[in-house]
């Protein structure tokens, strides 16, 4: 590795020649001067700053574990997820920024519905479950996750960020026998099992990832057990791989959802499927 110049904008240049891009490298760098992401333009603003060796030694290990494939999450132990500072580490996979795309079309489907009940399943550091609740201080919202390791990650942030999120242990919709709701929202695991993919992801939890040789195997389940535990006129909504929009509007379809579609993220690939349960009572 080449050495690092000691200047703070000497040093962001360095870590783009070893392939880091732009704004990696800055929040790295934030990082290991123990500012926030946030602080770009005081970063600009000091270009010139010397960086001592202590930094120096941070800054370079820092880059070499994002060289590494390791999210920048991981290494600064947070995420930004529709406007909350989440804590993350490999316990949970990092947040998406698309993710936030199932959000929004949750929050536009219950916004005529008063203390909406609300159900985030596989809620792994609480992003989904804790971006509802904070846009519907009304809602009753809860969340799943069939790792022990994950609900821990969850719950820190809720009681954190002082949003009061109900949370289960289990397998999907099991914890939940008797409940109903407006909307089940979910960002299962949707890789196939032998996606060359997962090599880049190696450092997230690879239950989180994968199912399956489809990668349509929890999206099964979800869709099987979702009717039950809807009220009229809920809906289920789903994150789902690039190219598995189809499969998963039939899915819904022939279980019998109707108002079947889907939305794209913020590169306009179709993202996200959902459907709405009967209106018949």
């Amino acid at each position: 590795m080449r050495v690092m110049p000691s200047a703070l904008a000497q040093a962001v240049a360095w870590a783009q020649t070893l392939g880091l891009p732009r704004l990696d490298a800055q929040v790295l760098l934030l990082h290991a001067l123990g500012r926030t992401p946030h602080d770009r333009a005081w970063l600009l603003a000091h270009s010139d700053d010397p960086l001592d060796a202590t930094v120096q030694a941070t800054f370079a290990a820092h880059v070499q574990r994002r060289l590494n494939t390791e999210p920048v999450a991981y290494i600064t132990g947070q995420k930004e997820f529709f406007g909350l500072t989440l804590h993350v580490d490999p316990r949970v996979l990092d947040p998406r920024a698309d993710t936030e795309t199932l959000v929004e079309w949750a929050l536009s489907c219950l916004a005529d519905t008063p203390h909406p009940d609300v159900v985030d399943l596989g809620t792994g550091s609480g992003a989904i479950a804790l971006a509802l609740q904070h846009a519907r201080p009304d809602a009753h919202v809860c969340a799943v996750d069939a790792s022990a390791d994950a609900l821990a990650v969850a719950r820190a942030n809720a009681e954190r960020l002082a949003l009061p999120i109900a949370f289960h242990h289990g397998s999907w919709l099991t914890p939940l026998k008797g409940c109903t709701f407006h909307a089940i929202v979910a960002n299962p695991p949707y890789v196939a099992s032998d996606d060359a993919h997962l090599a880049v992801l190696k450092h997230e939890p690879l239950s989180a990832l994968a199912s399956g040789s489809e990668g349509l195997d929890d999206i099964r389940c979800i869709v099987r057990e979702a009717p039950q535990h809807l009220k009229p006129s809920g809906w289920l909504l789903l994150e789902h791989g690039f190219d598995q929009a189809h499969a998963v509007q039939t899915l819904l379809g022939n279980q019998g959802f109707v108002n079947v579609q889907s939305r794209p993220d913020l590169a306009g690939i179709l993202r996200c499927t959902g459907g709405q349960w009967s209106t018949v009572e």
